[in-house]
């Protein structure tokens, strides 16, 4: 399976110490299977720190998906929602989790509304959860670990 990484610079070796925190599903390597995202991820990355738009691509050895320890979102549900939430939270020790691979939802800018939402008491998570069925979803592949990055293949 190939993969997309959209960045402002070009990723010859994945150094997950360089990965930021805090994100959806917490510290470690984004990729996504549509290369239109990683465009305006690597767009908007560009945009914000400078540099070239630039996605690089990976070839993802699937086996590692019976092989390793694997988090899979079949869409933004309640307990998709909670598993963000707890990620992008500077409250909760990180990481928050154990997993080596996690694949779900991106919770975009107008999700991410959403979870300020309820963070901030204006809805609760019943709220959420039926808030998030009306956005266009996105699909991110986490890569956590060593281990994990092991399974991909700069292209």
């Amino acid at each position: 399976m190939i993969l997309y990484h959209g960045s402002n610079t070009k990723i010859e070796k994945i150094n997950l110490s360089k990965c930021k925190p805090y994100k959806d599903f917490g510290k470690g390597f984004y990729l996504t299977e549509i290369r239109e995202q990683a465009e305006k991820m690597a767009s908007r990355t560009a945009h914000i720190y400078e540099g070239e738009h630039i996605v690089t691509e990976f070839e993802f050895d699937e086996s590692a998906l019976s092989k390793l320890s694997v988090k899979q979102f079949d869409g933004p549900n309640e307990e998709w929602a909670l598993f963000v939430l707890a990620n992008r939270s500077k409250e909760h020790e990180q990481p928050t989790h154990s997993y080596d691979i996690v694949i779900g939802p991106v919770a975009d800018d107008d999700i991410a509304q959403l979870f300020r939402n309820f963070n901030d008491g204006f809805i609760n998570l019943t709220m959420l959860v039926e808030g998030l069925k009306y956005k266009k979803v996105s699909s991110q592949y986490f890569f956590h670990t060593e281990a994990a990055i092991k399974y991909l293949r700069r292209l």
